[in-house]
């Protein structure tokens, strides 16, 4: 049986997408939209020696398993083999394919793989971790992302709306929800390049912490704020959430950030952002979750090669943790159908300018990202993760929130003119 048409015979004799393969088999529609190519005995061996996910993880990042076409096809083959595992019976075809167990030798995993080293969400581990995924290139995440430079989820008021106006009215449905006005104190967690004090200290003139422990992103969100002649607004450090201490802010924004803190952490955290408040202050914490909460599994191509040590929080874990640490939940929504509208526009993006982003970080990151940020927003669009926006008070003395009675949120995603 040739290796193309052992392929077809896993996955099924229907198959969505072409299969090409390095002795020459073929297999699927001619015209498919995507084919996936077997390149090198090498992608059998890894899918051998580590089994499930991690396995095909590493056989695409290196290239011995390439995706050409359009990747949003070739991901409709997640609903025949979920798992992304063999059953045994296809890994001794595989084997056989080889020539027999002497021919199956572990290779190298790719250098894009992380090796975090220590506990996890120490200081100097969670530091580890994000310097894997956003000390990349700043000019690369460029390329992605757009001019905004915003890494989270866009809103959208139709899918007609540029990424870049779908990025402002989510920054602007953030100033909302804090009720942020002139010279309020606003401390931005996870400040990325600056997106969301930027907006907040240009159209509700606060004044703005915007911390980040990734290097690269303080300096070119500090360059991003003197460009705009914000310097004696804004403010951004290299510091960690933990090491916070001079509060008190009246409005805390948190985006984007929340997956890097660990279940373990959750009321450390919420309780550290408490005392950073001042009564009546307000939180708006925006986080990727899922149904059950927890960690990234282990050899998952997400936590090996995206997302080192990230953690995914159920969102009523969320709330309950909030109202232990002093918090009053006032206000919860679901984004996650504008997450995968952003996603897709991101993949978009990469494509568009799929050269220059190899040049800037080499082809096996480029298609970390490309797979990742793809299969992100199918995920998202198919119900399997969630993105939310939690609000919540610092009550004042006798229970004060300083809440309006109807707060209409959704109304006034537009910036101020």
């Amino acid at each position: 049986m040739t290796l193309a048409a052992l392929v077809e015979d896993v996955l099924g004799h229907d198959l969505p997408v072409g299969v090409t393969a390095y002795d020459g088999s073929r297999a699927g529609p001619a015209d498919a939209a995507a084919t996936l190519a077997i390149r090198s005995p090498d992608a059998l061996r890894r899918i051998i020696t580590a089994p499930g996910e991690l396995g095909f993880a590493r056989a695409y990042v290196s290239g011995d398993l390439e995706v050409d076409g359009d990747i949003f096809a070739f991901l409709e083959l997640r609903k025949r083999m979920p798992k992304v595992k063999l059953d045994p019976r296809a890994m001794y075809r595989l084997v056989k394919e080889l020539g027999g167990w002497r021919e199956v030798r572990p290779v190298p995993p790719p250098d894009e793989e992380a090796q975090l080293q220590g506990l996890r969400h120490t200081l100097s581990r969670d530091k580890a971790a994000i310097t894997h995924h956003y000390d990349v290139s700043n000019e690369f995440y460029a390329m992605v992302l757009g001019p905004s430079m915003t890494y989270s989820c866009a809103v959208f008021r139709s899918a007609d709306d540029t990424l870049e106006q779908a990025q402002a009215n989510k920054y602007e449905l953030i100033c909302r929800k804090l009720g942020l006005g002139e010279d309020d104190r606003l401390l931005d967690v996870g400040c990325g390049w600056g997106g969301m004090v930027l907006h907040a200290a240009e159209h509700h003139g606060v004044r703005a912490v915007g911390v980040t422990i990734s290097e690269h992103q303080a300096e070119l969100a500090r360059k991003r704020i003197a460009d705009a002649g914000l310097d004696d607004r804004v403010e951004i450090r290299v510091q960690d959430y933990r090491e916070i201490d001079d509060g008190p802010y009246d409005g805390i924004s948190s985006i984007g950030m929340f997956e890097h803190v660990g279940h373990a952490h959750l009321t450390e955290y919420f309780t550290r952002l408490h005392g950073l408040l001042r009564p009546g202050g307000r939180l708006l914490n925006h986080g990727i979750a899922n149904t059950t909460g927890g960690k990234l599994p282990r050899r998952s191509f997400i936590n090996r090669y995206v997302f080192p040590d990230g953690e995914l929080h159920e969102v009523g874990r969320v709330i309950s943790t909030l109202q232990r640490a002093g918090f009053e939940p006032r206000h919860e929504e679901t984004l996650r159908e504008h997450y995968d509208l952003t996603l897709r526009h991101w993949v978009a993006n990469l494509e568009r300018n799929w050269d220059d982003a190899v040049d800037e970080v080499g082809r096996g990151r480029a298609r970390v990202w490309r797979l990742y940020m793809a299969g992100s927003a199918v995920s998202f669009g198919d119900g399997l993760t969630q993105i939310h926006q939690v609000l919540a008070v610092r009550q004042g003395a006798g229970g004060v929130s300083g809440m309006p009675l109807r707060p209409v949120f959704e109304e006034a995603t537009s910036p101020p003119k």
